[in-house]
């Protein structure tokens, strides 16, 4: 018996990503557009004892291959998180997320007063560290304060 708490496989090829801020795995796989139909096998591990961060979520996808476009999205819910690239068993590439310059379509504004709340237009916002900003109202929000379509 092991004395960890919990374990999380090992992948062969694919994304780990690591140190997600407890309650937003099911974020990251929305942003990924994971929700949709796909080929992937993904483990979650959520609300993780973590010493770093007191408790974590945990993604792996496997076989499953990511663009930059689409690791950085993952920092709009998980700025926090650690993305390793696979391959045969062993990290190949560690990928730190970066804020994407605009983000399309996956953010509903929160001003019911928005036209995209009125039309169907894709939301544009562009984020910063803790705020995002809607490209037709133009108010900022909090990232805590808007919510993934």
């Amino acid at each position: 018996m092991s004395d960890r708490p919990y374990k999380v496989y090992k992948i062969e090829n694919g994304i780990a990503i690591d140190h997600i801020p407890k309650k937003q795995g099911f974020n990251v796989l929305k942003v990924l557009g994971l929700f949709k139909e796909h080929d992937s096998l993904i483990t979650m591990g959520i609300n993780l004892t973590s010493s770093k961060m007191g408790f974590k979520d945990v993604v792996k996808i496997e076989n499953k291959e990511l663009s930059e476009e689409e690791l950085n999205k993952i920092a709009l819910v998980a700025p926090t998180a650690s993305i390793n690239i696979i391959k045969n068993s062993e990290v190949v590439r560690k990928h730190e997320a970066v804020l994407p310059e605009k983000v399309v379509g996956l953010i509903k504004c929160p001003n019911p007063n928005c036209i995209t709340r009125n039309e169907d237009i894709k939301t544009i916002f562009y984020p910063s560290e803790n705020k995002l900003k809607c490209h037709y109202c133009e108010r900022i929000f909090d990232r805590d304060d808007v919510e993934l379509k």
